[in-house]
């Protein structure tokens, strides 16, 4: 007589909550004793239990995501288990499209599952089509479940109960557990207080957030019932906005994108939240970081409009120097992706400088060439073209905060830059309809580009009119007094230690004077090459020939 096959068996336990795990004896307990017994009873059959353990404990069944259940399925999966074995089937997985794919996988391996309190297993066609069955039932309960807790909560908020949860700074849950309730915390109510305060009067969550910290303010300290903490600590700019923005503290429940009202006192009066909401709104509108007063930190009248070549967006950013903030559009490849030679760095000044001046000239440009638009009207012509002046001196008065907000897109590359404006905001600029504008006066490009000038980057972009430059009229002014001191008969010792200078660096400094008349006028006037800087004159060993002189530092004939 043949001997049957050896069926090994793995037992599967699951618990969806941690209550009651630290006893002695446990639901887990109980389910792998029911189970060992279902193995112990089918040995006739070849079923046997192969050692080890596999519980999950506190975690759900909606998700294949659990320890255990992975550590069988990897045996399973090198040939050592031929039978998992369940107290019920929801132990195993509570969600049908998880279930199918565990089938499929089990199916692979020439694995079966068996519960030991529901009659079949997925070894025979019958058994699967009862799975699916109830495990379509079980679904449903659960669905049908969860409605019923979310309807729940919406009535029971309606009402102005608080549904629990870690309860908001300044409110502590009822004594009494079976009022769901808050009542207010004494002491980090002030705290609110003392925030709505702040940015009534400063009106900017930066310097809300640096006035929090200087004071000390905290955030929510709560302990859970199982012992972790949590809060505490310095309040972040995010956590403070959403104190300013939430409800409870004019006595509201929120839910969703409703508020109804609570059975919990408010905190704040209806005159300070609601200037406070209209503040925050206002910010909102502006560019991001503006203040009534002053610009805040972040400021950034550009993000989310400027991309480089490969399609990257210019991500703000800063860095401190001493007190002082250095500003920055980077490739955004350079803040996740590291180090790439590609990537651009503009400093931030000059490139809302070089954008705000490209599209007042732009604006100037159609005003002359009285090309805004789509249909020639002699009868609006002559004013349209007094706006569109009128805007392009506006822009360039106030700068890129006035020019942003007609641009739409930029793109960086090759050179240049192209200039997306948008069509909205120009025609509202302009008093226009958005339907009268020509299509190309939104669109127009500009060489553009970066070049370093010592240890600072100088940006180019458009016509740039002559700007002298300080440090080369300096050394100039300081070449030929020096030069003329020289010749009074003042000796270059005795010059050096009147102007606290090495007598290296004034001889240095003297040669420039002899630099040619058009090199030195081009210096004054500021049409000097881009690339002329006192560092290149001094390195540079300049010729006593004023045409080589002319050749050597770039200079046209």
């Amino acid at each position: 007589m043949s001997q049957r096959p050896k069926i090994r068996c793995a037992i599967y336990t699951r618990k969806s909550s941690d209550e009651g795990l630290d006893q002695d004896f446990n639901s887990l307990d109980a389910q792998y004793e029911a189970c060992a017994a279902y193995i112990a009873s089918q040995r006739h059959e070849g079923w046997k239990l192969v050692p080890g353990r596999y519980d999950d404990g506190g975690l759900s069944g909606g998700t294949l995501e659990r320890p255990a259940l992975q550590r069988l399925m990897d045996e399973i999966d090198a040939g050592r288990i031929d039978m998992i074995v369940v107290y019920k089937i929801d132990r195993l997985t509570r969600s049908l499209a998880d279930f199918a794919k565990l089938v499929e996988r089990l199916e692979q391996v020439g694995c079966s599952f068996v519960s030991v309190t529901q009659a079949f297993n997925t070894s025979s066609s019958m058994g699967r089509l009862t799975l699916n069955v109830l495990l379509s039932f079980a679904q449903f309960e659960r669905e049908v479940t969860a409605e019923r807790i979310r309807d729940k909560i919406a009535a029971s908020k309606k009402k102005g109960l608080w549904m629990g949860g870690v309860p908001p700074l300044g409110y502590d849950p009822h004594p009494d557990r079976t009022r769901r309730e808050l009542v207010v915390n004494a002491v980090e109510a002030a705290v609110v207080r003392q925030l709505f305060t702040l940015y009534a009067e400063h009106r900017c969550l930066n310097a809300v957030t640096h006035h929090a910290e200087a004071l000390g303010l905290r955030s929510k300290y709560h302990v859970f019932a199982s012992g972790r903490e949590q809060g505490g600590g310095r309040l972040s700019r995010g956590q403070i906005h959403k104190v300013l923005t939430n409800p409870v503290y004019r006595g509201l429940i929120r839910h969703k994108d409703q508020s109804f009202a609570g059975k919990h006192p408010a905190i704040i009066d209806a005159d300070l939240w609601e200037d406070v909401q209209c503040a925050l709104q206002a910010a909102s509108a502006r560019r991001r970081g503006a203040t009534a007063g002053q610009p805040c930190p972040d400021t950034a009248p550009l993000k989310g409009k400027i991309r480089d070549e490969t399609g990257d967006l210019l991500t703000p950013t800063h860095t401190k120097k001493g007190s002082k903030i250095l500003r920055y559009y980077i490739s955004n490849r350079l803040v996740s992706g590291g180090t790439d030679p590609t990537g651009w760095r503009l400093p931030a000044p000059g490139v809302e400088a070089a954008m705000a001046t490209l599209v007042a000239d732009h604006l100037d440009n159609c005003a002359n060439r009285h090309a805004l638009l789509k249909e020639c009207d002699v009868s609006l012509s002559g004013a349209i073209v007094d706006r569109t002046i009128e805007l392009a001196r506006h822009v360039r008065d106030a700068g890129i905060r006035e020019a942003a907000a007609l641009i739409e897109t930029a793109t960086l590359g090759n050179g240049r830059i192209d200039v997306q404006l948008s069509s909205r905001a120009l025609a509202a600029g302009l008093g226009l309809a958005i339907d009268t504008l020509n299509a190309e006066v939104l669109r127009f490009n500009n060489p553009f580009t970066h070049r370093r000038r010592g240890v600072e980057i100088k940006i180019v972009a458009g016509t740039q009119k002559p700007v002298p430059d300080v440090a080369l009229l300096r050394a100039l002014r300081n070449a030929h007094c020096w030069a003329d001191a020289i010749k009074s008969g003042t000796a270059l010792k005795r010059l050096a230690s009147d102007v606290n200078r090495t007598e290296r660096y004034l001889a240095r400094i003297i040669a420039l004077s002899g630099l040619s008349p058009k090199i030195q006028a081009a210096i004054i006037d500021g049409s000097q090459p881009d690339g002329l800087t006192v560092r290149r004159l001094l390195k540079t060993n300049l010729p006593l020939d004023w045409g080589e002189q002319e050749r050597l530092l770039g200079f046209e004939g």
